[in-house]
């Protein structure tokens, strides 16, 4: 069993922890009633469910560095969480541990132009910062396909990305500081609103961290000048592989587009019939390529990829005229997802990156693998990294279809490394990918990595289970025991 064991005594002592709690975090800042646990018991990987201990809901800092001093004097496990919209169960609670919960702290406490950031606390969404600055012609670059809902504290947690990734960065690219409380209640800041430090890059050991080294309590963003002209282009292949290569083929050319999506057919035809933006139904996968920058540059590379693209086999072409006509094209691929949820009773979205130069064999080998499990994939990826992003379709209430999805999945994130690539592009690793951890790395690596987590988590109390395949606390030796049967997460409870 590869999630800890819950502790009998610390839920024994349920009552005792939630009067405790209470004390510092007073009126309606502590839930413990069933009914009320139940809207926190899974996050966006909705597979697996468990109701946590309790939820603490703190509204000052001082609050969460109390209520965490008191878990580390306790032994209590904490599972932070944000919006809860984590795809790989970063967010999963824990029987015998309580869910920091972050909801309330949802206030932009800064905008600074002249240095141009803004100053946010961890719920705050990741288009409502675009939305404070954009009056004054600027914006956020990170745009997760969910970013009208997922938090910037989860955006840190998770190292996410979005559309944009391609030219302007993951998140860890577009952070400059944040303030953080540990687990015995420290309050520490890293970085600020100056680029760059001298020092130890923390800040970039803190962004993707999953929620293991401590709970962000404000993180300061980097924003941009909204660009002169953004344009898109929306080109038509015959075969997904040749869409594939032609990414390769234009940032080989030396272009590097604002952003690089592919949709493959089922993709297609479900955005088309759940936003209706006009995408062509008679091709096998669509590339969207957009471009910034003035007017000149952007038409100079919108010619100039529509000659690669018409060498790599594109079938149709179709131009933005409009910034109405952009946001359409954009439209189906935000919608990607929800679509999907449209045309199948369940699916599990994956999250891989390889090298641009081997999305064709990636691509050729997923169709392959879809056949052998006999389930439906449908393909939506940031084509311009590499980032895949296959949905496998599914039905949860046809027995074994479920743990065949996860086998689908886990050989699919296999395909990924021994392509070159990695087991996570955005989504993280949580206990969706755990288990494969040992696929991309080795003991030693692990065994670094642990050293690491244990430096600012002497207990193990923050999120255990998550990321990590071995169940020890920091003192102790021993062997990890990673689960090697059929059914992954045997630990986990099914919906």
């Amino acid at each position: 069993m590869l999630m800890p064991t819950p502790d009998a005594d610390l839920i024994a002592r349920k009552d005792e922890f939630v009067a405790d709690l209470r004390k510092i975090v007073p009126g309606e800042g502590v839930i413990d009633d069933d009914a009320s646990l139940s809207a926190y018991e899974c996050d966006g990987l909705m597979a697996y469910r468990q109701r946590p201990l309790a939820v603490v809901l703190p509204e000052t800092i001082d609050q969460v560095s109390q209520v965490l001093g008191y878990c580390h004097k306790a032994g209590l496990k904490v599972v932070p969480r944000g919006s809860g919209t984590s795809l790989s169960g970063g967010a999963l609670p824990l029987a015998d541990g309580i869910v920091l919960a972050m909801g309330k702290f949802n206030k932009i406490l800064e905008v600074d132009y002249a240095n141009r950031c803004v100053v946010v606390q961890p719920c705050v969404t990741n288009t409502a910062v675009t939305e404070s600055v954009a009056p004054e012609g600027f914006y956020y670059a990170p745009d997760p396909s969910s970013q009208i809902i997922c938090s910037i504290g989860g955006n840190v947690a998770e190292n996410a990305g979005g559309v944009h990734c391609l030219k302007y960065g993951m998140t860890t690219n577009n952070i400059l500081g944040l303030q953080m409380v540990l687990i015995d209640g420290s309050v520490v800041r890293i970085g600020g609103k100056h680029l760059d430090s001298q020092s130890l890059d923390l800040l970039g050991l803190i962004c993707g961290s999953e929620g293991l080294l401590g709970v962000i309590t404000e993180i300061t963003v980097r924003i941009l000048r909204t660009p002169e002209t953004q344009r898109a282009l929306l080109l038509g292949f015959s075969e997904v592989e040749s869409a594939g290569a032609c990414v390769a083929k234009v940032i080989a050319e030396g272009v590097v587009p604002a952003a690089m999506e592919i949709m493959d057919r089922t993709a297609i035809h479900a955005a088309e019939a759940f936003v209706k933006v006009g995408y062509p139904l008679d091709v096998e996968a669509l590339l969207l390529i957009e471009f910034d920058g003035t007017p000149e540059e952007v038409d100079h590379f919108i010619n100039m990829v529509n000659e690669i693209a018409n060498r790599s086999g594109a079938v149709s072409s179709q131009q933005s005229n409009s910034e109405e006509e952009r946001k359409q094209f954009w439209a189906g691929r935000k919608a990607a997802f929800p679509a999907i949820g449209k045309i199948s009773p369940d699916y599990y979205c994956m999250d891989g990156t390889i090298p641009r130069n081997k999305l064709p064999q990636a691509l050729r080998r997923i169709s392959e693998l879809s056949d052998e499990f006999g389930l439906e994939v449908a393909n939506v990826f940031h084509a311009g990294d590499g980032n895949l992003h296959p949905m496998i379709l599914y039905n949860a209430d046809i027995e074994g279809e479920l743990e065949k999805t996860e086998q689908l999945g886990a050989a699919i994130l296999t395909l990924c490394v021994e392509l070159g690539g990695v087991l996570t592009g955005e989504h993280g690793v949580g206990v969706e990918k755990r288990d494969l951890m040992q696929v991309q790395f080795t003991e030693a690596d692990l065994d670094q990595q642990q050293r690491v987590k244990c430096v600012f988590d002497d207990q193990g109390l923050l999120n255990p289970g998550k990321v990590f395949p071995r169940l020890r606390r920091c003192a102790e030796g021993g062997k990890m025991h990673v689960h090697h049967g059929e059914l992954r997460f045997p630990d986990i409870e099914r919906y």
